[in-house]
């Protein structure tokens, strides 16, 4: 009777440590994530500055480097020269139009006086055909004139284009922050050669960092969008540091365990990826580990 009374006891206190065990599990697991834009040239060149170190914080909009435009410069000062060369070619042609064009005005004055004297039975039907003709030739005359001009005019426009290219890759060449954050890494010394795509620095936003943890099925009914979380992390003054944090993303579909969260075993589960943004207090780090409680309650 003892014995039974002994186990009984000891069942009891087995499945007290199992369900405190199971109170004190955090709800998911995971690793602060941020958005990491790597900044590449656009431009080919010598780096003329280049004003970027690893750790600045660096707003929006800033120039931070320069790509050499000194051959940039000349050939867009050649291609004016050339437009100013090929538009000398058409100024004949252009004051032509412009002699005709006068003539026209006062070809249409004559036409509308006539028209009016035959509305006044003053003048003839003739008449009114002459000036009428008189008007078309002179119109005939411009077309052809332009027409004549298309070629220089073409040209010009192509010039144009090419002026406009050069100054698009001026621009290229002054390298912008796109967004206002922490330089993660630098890629590039002043005085290098770079070329079109090759990466300057790494850049992210680090103010709101994202936890990305992962759930069961089960666990889904107990979470929401926009619902707010406990995030703790280790710390050397306390055993745990917490953070508040919303959910701002559930998976629609499941995928097994990441390698890095769980034992071998366990990375056959299947589970949901959440994403839950926290506000960064300057301790919290990319890659770092951490956990989600939804409950507060220890």
């Amino acid at each position: 009777m003892m014995k039974k009374g002994i186990l009984i006891l000891v069942s009891f206190t087995i499945a007290g440590l199992v369900s405190c065990s199971d109170e004190n599990k955090a709800d998911g697991y995971g690793n602060f994530e941020a958005t990491e834009i790597i900044v590449s040239a656009e431009a080919q060149g010598k780096i003329k500055y280049f004003n970027v170190r690893e750790g600045d914080e660096i707003e929006s909009g800033i120039q931070v480097a320069l790509i050499d435009t000194t051959q940039l410069h000349w050939e867009k000062q050649q291609l004016l020269a050339s437009k100013k060369t090929v538009a000398s070619k058409s100024q004949g042609v252009f004051s032509q139009i412009d002699v005709l064009n006068e003539k026209l005005k006062i070809a249409e004055q004559e036409e509308k006086r006539v028209r009016n004297l035959f509305a006044e039975n003053a003048a003839t039907q003739r008449q009114v055909d002459q000036t009428e003709g008189e008007v078309q030739v002179i119109k005939e005359e411009i077309k052809n004139v332009k027409t004549r001009n298309a070629p220089i005019v073409n040209e010009i426009q192509l010039i144009d284009a090419q002026i406009g290219k050069i100054n698009d890759l001026i621009e290229k060449s002054i390298i912008e922050n796109p967004l206002k954050g922490t330089v993660l890494a630098g890629y590039a010394e002043p005085g290098e050669i770079t070329g079109f795509g090759k990466p300057l620095y790494k850049i992210a936003d680090l103010e709101f960092l994202t936890l990305r943890v992962y759930i069961s099925e089960t666990q889904l009914s107990d979470i929401e969008l926009g619902q707010e979380v406990t995030v703790k992390v280790d710390s050397r003054k306390e055993n745990m540091k917490s953070y508040p944090g919303k959910i701002t993303w559930i998976s629609s579909s499941a995928e097994f365990t990441p390698k890095t969260i769980q034992t071998r075993e366990e990375r056959a589960n299947l589970v949901y990826a959440v994403d839950v943004k926290v506000k960064n207090d300057g301790s919290l780090k990319i890659g770092m580990p951490a956990e989600m409680w939804v409950s507060t309650e220890e």
